[in-house]
């Protein structure tokens, strides 16, 4: 279970939230007083295990705290993923020899020195990849909702579907292709404030006439320039122009009843992007999941609030490679969160064995029929005769 608190200022952990109080903290993380505490140097008091556990810890708080730590190891970590810092092979003696009369160590200078010219995937970020497939995450990436914490209520309590289904499993990872649809009614965005707030889209309406005049009158002076002296005739047609202009503005700026109404909280621009692999639809309130995350050398698609390619992220996953469980047996890999592309797979790829297990069991087989789905053998009544004979 999570922490209550997880907006604390004084542990300052960015998580997955559009708070002002997560905003500071995270200034305080990245640049604040803070910053240093996540920055390892070559010579420092701290060993390698403080220094991996608080990169683990600050990692976990954004990227999933809501998961418990032993349903993360087991479920959510990936196994395909490469060593973040692939170790070099120790050679000695005749394999010394050979390699150098092979001209092996030219070869692997020559590729070393174009990976450094190129640069490395931050292939680290990618142990995040089953995170970003669920479904909480993913409803909180497409910025329908302020925090993972209210994509998960919505899901709960039934306002969300997976491809056109209403589906109450916050856990379910996606699979490409699926798409999720929430529904406006449930949306915060839509609906009026409580409290004070300022409506940035209604702000000329609340000024008087005289300061909207002022405000006119400046804008003129200041882009026409200097100029002679008027006449009565022109003061008088220039003061009706000035009071057209201020009816247009007004009537333009007043609130129209066709339009849905939109509050967005505070501070919510640095939250405000759409990661590559999801294609959202404002208009329907529905996102598709194209792809699976990826990297490529300077760039990860996965939203983190540290260096995709720093220490703190290799720090990480080495704490993990370490203590990662391994899932052999069958019962507990049934008990594991949904996942779309296993179901997918299944569907596609189905063991007949099963499926006439399980046919049998439904229908309480006892003429010892096979069902309609399965290749039934030739009996011998239905060979013809000249094909019996050669037989």
């Amino acid at each position: 279970m999570r922490n209550k608190n997880v907006l604390s200022l004084r542990r300052s952990l960015p998580t997955m939230s559009w708070s002002p109080k997560n905003l500071y903290n995270l200034w305080r993380r990245t640049v604040g007083p803070k910053s240093s505490d996540m920055t390892f140097k070559l010579t420092t008091e701290e060993t390698l295990f403080q220094q991996r556990w608080k990169s683990k810890a600050a990692v976990r708080a954004y990227h999933g705290d809501f998961i418990p730590e032993k349903s993360f190891k087991r479920w959510y970590l990936p196994d395909t993923l490469p060593d973040v810092r692939p170790r070099r092979q120790v050679v000695s003696g005749d394999a010394l020899s050979l390699e150098e009369f092979a001209k092996r160590n030219v070869r692997e200078k020559e590729l070393e020195r174009e990976i450094e010219e190129k640069g490395l995937a931050p292939v680290g970020s990618l142990m995040f990849t089953e995170v970003e497939r669920r479904m909480d995450v993913f409803v909180f990436r497409c910025c329908f909702v302020h925090s993972v914490y209210e994509a998960r209520r919505l899901i709960i309590h039934g306002y969300v579907k997976l491809n056109g289904k209403k589906h109450t499993r916050a856990n379910t990872r996606l699979a490409p292709g699926d798409m999720v649809s929430v529904d406006p009614a449930a949306i915060r965005f839509f609906k009026t404030p409580h409290g004070d707030f300022d409506d940035v889209n209604n702000l000329d309406i609340h000024k008087k006439p005289s300061e909207v005049t002022a405000e006119a009158e400046a804008e003129e002076s200041s882009n026409e320039g200097p100029k002679p002296p008027d006449t009565g005739d022109a003061v008088e047609g220039k003061s009706d122009a000035t009071h057209a202009a201020l009816l247009s503005t007004i009537t333009s700026t007043q609130p129209s009843t066709e339009l849905t109404p939109f509050y967005l909280p505070p501070y919510a621009s640095p939250w405000l992007f759409i990661p590559a692999y999801i294609e959202v639809s404002f208009k329907t309130c529905s996102a598709v999941y194209v792809r699976h995350p990826t990297a490529r050398p300077g760039y990860s698609e996965i939203p983190t609030p540290y260096d995709a390619d720093g220490a703190l992220i290799r720090y990480a996953w080495e704490w993990y490679v370490q203590r990662r469980p391994r899932m052999r047996s069958a019962s507990k890999l049934a008990r594991a969160p949904e996942d779309r592309v296993v179901n997918l797979l299944k569907s596609l790829h189905k063991d007949r064995r099963m499926l006439w297990a399980g046919w049998a069991l439904n229908t309480k087989w006892k003429n010892k029929e096979q069902p309609p789905h399965m290749p039934q053998a030739p009996q011998a009544s239905d060979i013809p005769p000249a094909e019996a004979t050669a037989a």
